[in-house]
């Protein structure tokens, strides 16, 4: 990021299983690709069956706002695999 100021966050999400946290990764992963001038630079990575990110943002605002469009696709994600499983 060009400014020497940000936030950033680790957000670590114990999952069923490997494979479930695999699908999870995979599935938000392409919205982790961003063009340059956007405000956040998100990561994602599995530990077992635990799905990590990483936020950086500029700002508390954008901060904010990228987390909580994470957290809601990962809890989308998880009913809908949570529906196929079942």
């Amino acid at each position: 990021m060009g400014s020497s100021e940000f936030c950033s966050a680790v957000v670590s999400l114990d999952l069923p299983s490997h494979s479930f946290a695999g699908i999870v990764s995979r599935s938000i992963e392409p919205e982790t690709r961003v063009s340059v001038g956007f405000k956040s630079r998100v990561q994602v990575g599995i530990r077992g069956r635990t799905l990590v990110l990483r936020f950086e943002t500029e700002d508390t605002s954008a901060l904010r706002a990228v987390v909580n469009s994470y957290l809601r696709w990962v809890a989308m994600l998880v009913e809908a695999l949570g529906c196929l499983s079942a």
